[in-house]
């Protein structure tokens, strides 16, 4: 079956759709709809940038924008301790992510004139940019291949009074969680009032630059409290849309940090994706009401793969569920290209199709097949081989397309039940006619 043509247009930005979603919660606003109708068709995707520079990425945004994408995620602008004489593979070690100078746009990505031509070329995309914002720390005392350590007196801005004690973390007491030294790097101060005044100031640069939203890098290692009280304050009195990065597996956790104003990253799904889900042995009823995303479904970033963490074994699979189901997903440019097939017309669905909350209509440890809202039918198989199953639908004596070209156009019954068939480890994507 041929697929679609997309020839879809960008939907709202995020500032309009999920600007205030954290704060109220997903409650609040009951259905999609109530956050205009722009929300009701998908809200779309993030598309991350990692070790890109901005030129690169500059160079590659229409095509971001024809592929579906509402918006993309850069590293961290500022400039930073490591560069990439010192890397040992992609992604080890991180860069960007041992800040030196938090007001310096000059880094190893490109100037800060650089950085503002990229995010205009977004803007003129229809693209908005999630940019990086390193909040917890700075750069480590520690020598590292070739690259010496960084001194108290090397940073321009901060001094010893500005970092709590150095000590590693212990990850069974919270408070050492979130005020020891993460890896060796330098902790700050976020009580400190000169402390939060340079990070307002670093966050105001990003807004003048005309970003659109901020990752806060490491937040769990970060008190809530700074969060819900000084810098979502922030980012709320500049019109940015924020997600905390909360590297936890815990639902309580994640949500404890979603409730100071923000949206966090989906870590109970993917954990439960990679480790229960998705691979030869896994189990399909593990996503049955799995992470924040069947919690708060409004505030969950949902990703299948990161610098951080690898993707599952069936990371296509995993594609086709984050991008059909709720949640803000984001796709990971070191793992898929920017012009993918799979990715492009599965945004195409997401963008037209998928919207509306979701039900369950079938799940076993094989097969998972649930429905948007009247508005679209998925199913994904992880067995090896072809499965099919009779499951209700909303429609009746109605003809289903499946736009994912992965199989045949069905019928429903007079009672409203269809046969969906799921070619192995593959999806299907069912809407009427």
């Amino acid at each position: 079956m041929n697929r679609p043509r997309i020839t879809g247009s960008k939907q709202a930005s995020r500032r309009t759709v999920l600007k205030g979603i954290g704060v109220l919660g997903a409650a609040v606003f009951g259905t999609a709809a109530s956050v205009g109708s722009s929300a009701a068709v998908g809200d779309s995707a993030v598309y991350q940038y990692y070790h890109t520079d901005w030129t690169e990425i500059t160079a590659t945004l229409e095509t971001v924008a024809q592929q579906g994408y509402d918006a993309i995620q850069v590293p961290p602008a500022q400039r930073s301790r490591l560069d990439r004489s010192h890397q040992n593979g992609v992604t080890d070690p991180p860069l960007g992510y041992q800040p030196v100078d938090l007001t310096d746009f000059n880094s190893v990505f490109g100037t800060e004139d650089e950085y503002e031509a990229m995010v205009q070329e977004a803007h003129n995309q229809d693209l908005d940019v999630v940019a990086d914002a390193v909040i917890n720390h700075m750069a480590a005392n520690d020598d590292f291949r070739d690259a010496p350590g960084i001194t108290f007196a090397d940073l321009p801005r901060f001094s010893e009074r500005d970092f709590h004690p150095k000590d590693d973390i212990n990850y069974d007491n919270p408070e050492s969680v979130e005020d020891d030294w993460l890896v060796g790097l330098k902790d700050l101060k976020q009580e400190s009032a000169y402390v939060r005044g340079e990070l307002q100031a670093y966050v105001q640069k990003y807004a003048d630059l005309g970003v659109d939203g901020i990752r806060w890098d490491a937040a769990k290692h970060v008190p809530e409290s700074f969060f819900a009280d000084y810098a979502n304050q922030w980012a709320d009195d500049l019109d940015l849309w924020t997600v905390g990065e909360v590297l936890d597996g815990d639902i309580g956790v994640c949500q404890g940090y979603a409730d100071t104003g923000m949206s966090v990253t989906d870590y109970p799904l993917y954990y439960t994706m990679k480790e229960e889900a998705f691979h030869s042995d896994g189990n399909m009823q593990a996503l049955d009401g799995a992470g924040m995303v069947n919690q708060s479904p409004f505030q969950a970033f949902t990703f299948v793969s990161n610098h951080d963490s690898g993707p599952p074994d069936y990371e296509k699979l995993a594609y086709a569920y984050i991008l059909t189901y709720e949640g803000y997903p984001r796709v990971y440019s070191n793992r898929i290209s920017v012009d993918d097939d799979d990715i492009r017309n599965l945004l195409w669905i997401r963008n037209n199709l998928a919207s509306g909350g979701s039900q369950t209509r079938h799940v076993d440890q094989d097969l998972y097949v649930y429905e948007r809202e009247g508005n679209l039918l998925v199913g994904l198989n992880r067995a090896s081989g072809q499965r099919s199953k009779w499951v209700p639908t909303s429609w009746t004596n109605q003809t289903l397309n499946d736009y994912s070209g992965n199989a045949g156009n069905i019928s429903t019954n007079g009672d409203s039940w269809v046969q969906i068939t799921v070619p192995a480890t593959s999806w299907v994507c069912y809407a009427p006619e």
